[in-house]
């Protein structure tokens, strides 16, 4: 059993893999002030919930795009299940070839997303993570990675608008019920969820036609269960998408961490 875990600007998802099956998937946010002993106790509670004995954990995988967590987190795990985690980053195998100008900028979770995607997916693939910021990376026939478009994501925005309008209440982001919003609440849910909706089948088209042929195209995170069914192209969401990810890496990478 294989403890998968990515650190992301708002969450960490959490999860556990047995033999290619994910036992559970779970969100906590992201508290830069936590202690490895606090996030330690976090782990064990989840563990504790899903009926799942820590003592059968070989390994664990992390990527991290927050470095001042990255550290806190990693310490966590040996606190609670005395194993050194590998760390997606420099250096490890991925079968990926990343031709950004500087591929030591691009994010974890990215690579972790491309990697699964490249598994499972059909290529060319465009590939969306919705969280923090929206990101559209895509990978093409022969593995490689050619980049990534980003904007922010939609709670973010929603933040943003917020508290830039004194006037503009809080809202939960929800499937809109109509296009044309009613009343403050509905203006700004349905502005939100359906822009983004028209942003994501508009870069898609675009995507393509710079790329020369139709794509695969994969959602994941966030909100993303709830706004790709409001798009007009065909969008498969996989809400496992990153811990299929890091399990690959895990596997691709195992040897490195029993010699440590």
């Amino acid at each position: 059993m294989i403890l998968a875990i990515d650190v992301g600007n708002t969450n960490i998802v959490i999860g556990c893999i047995e033999k290619d099956k994910i036992l559970f998937n779970e969100r906590v946010s992201t508290d830069h002030r936590a202690t490895d002993l606090e996030y330690a106790i976090q782990l064990k509670n989840i563990f504790e919930i899903h009926k799942t004995d820590t003592g059968r954990i070989e390994g664990a995988v992390m990527s991290s795009v927050v470095p001042s967590v990255t550290g806190i987190f990693r310490r966590a795990i040996r606190k609670l299940i005395h194993t050194e985690p590998i760390i997606v980053g420099p250096g490890i195998k991925t079968g990926l070839k990343i031709l950004t100008d500087n591929p030591a900028q691009l994010g974890s979770d990215l690579v972790v997303d491309a990697v699964a995607g490249i598994h499972y997916y059909e290529l060319p693939l465009i590939i969306i993570d919705m969280g923090t910021a929206t990101t559209m990376s895509v990978v093409d026939r022969d593995h490689s990675y050619l980049g990534t478009d980003i904007i922010p994501g939609m709670r973010t925005s929603l933040e943003a608008l917020v508290s830039g309008a004194a006037q503009l209440p809080k809202v939960s982001l929800e499937p809109p019920k109509r296009v044309i919003g009613r009343n403050s609440p509905e203006c700004m849910n349905n502005g939100i969820m359906l822009f983004t909706a028209c942003g994501i089948d508009g870069m898609i088209e675009r995507i393509e036609e710079e790329l020369g042929e139709k794509c695969t195209v994969v959602a994941t995170g966030g909100l993303a269960g709830v706004v790709t069914p409001l798009c007009r192209r065909e969008i498969i969401f996989d809400d496992d998408l990153l811990l299929k990810g890091l399990m690959i890496l895990y596997e691709k990478n195992k040897e490195r961490s029993e010699k440590n």
